[in-house]
């Protein structure tokens, strides 16, 4: 039987990660409303991601947190759940009509400056490692409030990490399909090296699990490695699924600019290789279309 932590403290984290998680989607319900009676409703599937992603962390809280004080593979599970999976779910689940409010508030839009490339994966990094070391793991498994503060950095900077490759910012201009193909082998490199280090550790990192582990009859070393094994096999699944994602966006991004460039070319119109690219990679190759469209109608008007 699972020991669970004290009701206080339980309680204590439920109201500090449980209560923002409830209003975040209050506001999202609302701005969503609002948009879709302006006529620029957010696609369904989006809704269902950005609402699957609050429930994926309210499952990982709710149902893993008494697991989690017991037994270290549990809490791994936990935070791949909050910092991977939720985080990929909400970032989908995202539009730039939707956070149109948030960035003309001057603090947020200049936080926009954390989520380029170069400075999204060296923050999620560092947080992955740091919250790792045993001094703070430790104290996150003893204090609510810690606890609370890791669950939201985890989250946050994962939010924030999945951005650069999902999210409705603008994108540096450098950082196209091979760009986010160095992005993914480097974020999920980074994973994989801390999985094997729980894989292959010989020793036990945190002493904190030893009576959840003597409870279950698993020692605290093999409890570690299921750890490792477990965020290895999720990080293996999320970098094929990467893959095949980005295989199957630059093959339509190449069918998309040939058909620009072909189009432009039997109307006689000017449309470089260059400039087709851009619009596609910004998502915005229908606009251009439209555009060549109207000059062709212009053209024959006159």
């Amino acid at each position: 039987m699972i020991a669970l932590p004290p009701v206080a403290s339980t309680a204590a984290e439920a109201a500090l990660q449980l209560g923002p998680l409830a209003l975040l989607a209050l506001l999202y319900a609302r701005r969503a409303h609002a948009l879709s009676d302006g006529g620029h409703r957010v696609p369904r599937w989006r809704e269902a991601c950005f609402y699957g992603g609050c429930a994926t962390i309210a499952v990982a809280l709710s149902s893993l947190g008494g697991a989690s004080e017991e037994l270290l593979y549990a809490h791994m599970i936990e935070h791949l759940l909050l910092g991977d999976i939720a985080a990929l779910l909400i970032v989908l689940g995202l539009t730039g009509p939707l956070l149109a409010p948030v960035l003309r508030i001057s603090f947020f839009d200049r936080l926009r400056r954390l989520s380029h490339p170069a400075v999204a994966f060296p923050l999620w990094a560092v947080d992955l490692y740091v919250w790792h070391l045993p001094v703070l793991y430790q104290a996150a498994l003893r204090h609510a409030a810690v606890h609370a503060l890791q669950h939201s950095m985890f989250l946050a900077l994962g939010i924030n990490m999945w951005m650069c490759l999902f999210g409705p910012l603008p994108k540096p201009a450098w950082f196209g399909n091979l760009g986010k193909l160095f992005y993914i082998v480097a974020v999920r490199l980074t994973g994989t090296v801390l999985g094997n280090i729980f894989l292959w550790s010989g020793s036990a990192f945190y002493p904190f699990y030893s009576h959840g582990d003597a409870v279950f009859h698993i020692s605290p070393v093999t409890d570690q490695n299921l750890a490792g094994a477990i965020m290895m096999v999720e990080e293996s699944l999320l970098t094929l699924g990467l893959f095949c994602w980005l295989f199957l966006r630059a093959a339509r991004e190449g069918e998309e600019r040939q058909d620009l460039l072909d189009f432009a070319h039997s109307q006689g119109l000017e449309l470089t290789e260059a400039r087709a690219a851009r619009a596609v990679a910004a998502g915005r190759g229908a606009e251009l279309r439209r555009r060549l469209e109207s000059r062709t109608g212009a053209a024959e008007g006159t």
